[in-house]
């Protein structure tokens, strides 16, 4: 009954259709399995067309691969695998369907593909292994497949199948490429131990080799550096780190072709934002190789965006953005003070080459056309000149100048578009899961602001191009992320971070154009929000620095809009005093003084931890609120309601005087005056916790004149 096999590609499709009449009307297993055998020599799983496949699939379906696969005893005379090398074939084939790859019938068989693997493999079994790597690269493809993969212990078995070196360990390092390039943290959560093995053996071999190789391992080592769990923190990982960093120093010291160069920047690139530089050791070779490193990179900017063919820019993209990465460790480590890898010399060096490399990327953003702005390599040309304007204020003044309508411009079109721009991994080298929202530029661009803001010329670009009404969107749009119970802890700490260094620029702005703030209505809807935000902060925890920015540039711009609707004694505005009140007053305690016997002013302990960091947001704010006592009749009540006055008076009789410095006495004087000029009750209190006394000791000679009126 059943046809003979055929040679070429037509007769086998023409037997297997045969093959498929018998196997439908077979009576009995033994009939089956004859069809089937039959059926799997004329199978290619790669040549089977989809309709083809589908009548294989529709006559056998997955019950009988199944019973194939779990079956022990082979048909006598035949191998002992027979059955499973049968049921493998069966489903490498179903798996050029991507519908049938990802059907949970597929999927409840990668334990057994995992054991498959890891089994010892004869030269009769090898097409077994193909056929396993064949079904587990198409499920890989498919929407669950990587989840699957994952929790079914796929990772750890790809990783022995690999260290094993056995037939087939080039496609088990293929499949852990893949699986890491889409989900990098889980594979590391469950499996680090093997996946650190791995990269062991690979550091291992990239240090050794002496031939192409090692330039071809610079292609799959960035895969298996993780962000998470940090190498730093086994010695397994340091020991790895520290081959690949003497095999980089090995490249990157020799002459290299283009083709050679760029795979050894792209690993540095990778290594830097995993580990920063703590992968370079230090002292004279460390600092010669970081140099080395910032410098190569540096060149490379200029060479490709100085005279910038737009086909020469495009295939050298996912190089430079390397090189932007690396550049901006550079930036970091020259302004690193302690225990600096760089001396001042090769300091100085870099900061001149630097400059040259972001005066290229400045030339190259000013030939960007609106149909390039979705580009993600803009995105990360615009992120890095962030991280300079960041940090260099003095150099490229006139150049920045030039290019802040395009910045504003280009910030605007991808918070008002959604810009999926900066989620696609060229932009930022890494998996975004996260990150920042898609179209966040203004994050990498706000440093940079406030130090210009804090310039005439430059401030008044950003004004004439909208920036503060664009900032006041922005906010808005990050205290939402901020307030939301689902965001992530990694994106709370960045949109923290947002939200902070735009109240420094409308600080900036508040201080140095305050005739700006009462004339644009941006300012005042900006003072609604901050009221209405500041007693919802100080409800949470950990939130300080973030509460200091607000509760600061509120009591700024109070006093320029003490007249609007949203500050005229409404409850919000009591309820933001009161708050803002409770900040300054929660800042300082007694403590006992080791040098004396009686007491001392000190930071509170709940401020400790922040107070270099809102110090003098803190003084600023004492200075604000002084300003803001005489402007709001009903202020001083809110201060004798918060116990803030009865607070500060029984501190200031307690402590030493000598434990109060200058500024802090100046300060407390500064609200005390206004408080008892504005206030007979205010007054009164001072007086009777011995206010004449110790505004005496504290040379508070204002406050003394002050409670000495009638």
């Amino acid at each position: 009954r059943f046809p003979a096999m055929a040679s070429d590609s037509g007769d086998r499709h023409a037997t297997l259709k045969r093959c498929l009449g018998v196997l439908r009307d077979a009576k009995n297993d033994s009939e089956q399995f004859a069809a089937l055998l039959l059926v799997t020599k004329a199978v290619r799983p790669g040549d089977v067309d989809a309709k083809t496949r589908r009548q294989i699939f529709d006559a056998i379906g997955f019950t009988f691969p199944t019973r194939l696969l779990i079956s022990e005893q082979p048909p006598a005379g035949c191998p002992p695998h027979t059955f499973r090398a049968l049921g493998l074939t069966l489903l490498a084939c179903f798996c050029t369907d991507p519908e049938l790859a990802g059907h949970s019938q597929i999927l409840n068989k990668i334990p057994t593909f995992n054991d498959i693997l890891l089994s010892s493999c004869d030269p009769d079994s090898t097409s077994m292994v193909d056929n396993v790597y064949q079904c587990l690269s198409a499920i890989l493809t498919t929407a669950r497949g990587p989840r699957e993969l994952v929790t079914k212990g796929t990772v750890s078995a790809l990783c022995q199948a690999y260290l094993n070196g056995g037939y087939g360990s080039d496609r088990a390092l293929t499949l852990l490429v893949g699986l890491l390039t889409v989900a990098e943290a889980k594979c590391w959560q469950r499996d680090a131990p093997q996946l650190l093995a791995v990269l062991s053996k690979l550091s291992g071999d990239f240090l050794k080799a002496e031939d192409m190789t090692k330039f071809e391992l610079c292609e799959v080592l960035p895969h298996f550096i993780p962000l998470s769990p940090p190498l730093t923190d086994n010695s397994q990982g340091s020991e790895c780190l520290c081959r690949l960093y003497r095999g980089l120093a090995d490249i990157l010291g020799s002459k290299l072709s283009q083709l050679q160069r760029d795979p050894a920047l792209k690993l540095a690139a990778g290594l830097v934002q995993a580990c920063g530089a703590e992968w370079i050791p230090a002292g004279s070779a460390g600092s010669k190789f970081l140099a080395l490193l910032v410098n190569l990179a540096c060149v490379e900017i200029r060479l490709t965006l100085e005279e910038p063919d737009p086909m020469e820019v495009e295939g050298k993209k996912e190089v430079v953005t390397a090189c932007y990465v690396l550049v901006e460790m550079g930036i970091q480590e020259c302004l690193r003070e302690d225990n600096p890898l760089l001396e001042n010399v090769q300091k100085m060096q870099l900061m001149r080459i630097m400059e040259e490399a972001f005066g290229a990327v400045i030339f190259y953003l000013k030939q960007v056309k609106q149909e390039e702005l979705q580009d993600p390599f803009i995105f990360a040309s615009v992120r890095v000149l962030g991280a300079w304007m960041a940090e260099e204020t003095s150099s490229l003044k006139q150049e920045i100048c030039e290019l802040l309508p395009f910045l504003v411009d280009y910030a605007r079109k991808l918070f008002k578009e959604g810009s999926p721009a900066a989620s696609l991994p060229q932009a930022e080298l890494v998996s975004t899961e996260g990150s920042a929202l898609p179209q966040d530029a203004l994050r990498f661009l706000l440093p940079g602001f406030c130090h210009l803001t804090a310039e005439d010329r430059p401030r008044d670009i950003l004004i004439s191009e909208g920036a503060p009404a664009l900032l006041y969107e922005y906010f808005l749009q990050q205290w939402e992320v901020l307030t939301s119970k689902s965001t992530a802890p990694a994106l709370l700490t960045s949109t923290e971070m947002s939200l902070q260094n735009t109240c420094g620029v409308f600080l900036n702005l508040v201080v140095i154009a305050p005739d700006l703030v009462r004339r644009d209505k941006t300012f005042s809807s900006l003072m609604d929000v901050l009221v209405k935000s500041l007693p919802l902060l100080l409800l949470q925890k950990h939130h300080l620095v973030l509460a200091a920015n607000i509760a600061t540039l509120g009591l700024m711009m109070a006093r320029i809009l003490a007249g609007s609707a949203a500050l005229q004694g409404t409850q919000s505005a009591k309820e933001f005093f009161g708050a803002a009140i409770r900040f300054l007053w929660q800042a300082h305690t007694a403590q006992a003084d080791p040098s004396s016997d009686g007491l001392a002013v000190a930071v509170s302990p709940a401020y400790v931890s922040a107070w270099d960091d809102i110090r003098e947001l803190w003084f600023l704010g004492m200075q604000a609120l002084a300003g803001c006592i005489p402007l709001f009749p009903w202020l001083p009540h809110a201060a004798l309601q918060a116990r803030w006055l009865q607070g500060l008076s029984e501190l200031l009789s307690r402590v030493t005087p000598a434990s109060v410095d200058l500024k802090l006495v100046t300060a407390f004087q500064a609200v005390l005056v206004e408080l008892a000029r504005a206030s007979e009750q205010c007054r009164d209190v001072i007086l009777s916790h011995r206010g004449t006394e110790w505004a005496n000791l504290y040379g508070m000679a204002a406050l003394e004149q002050c409670l000495a009126e009638q």
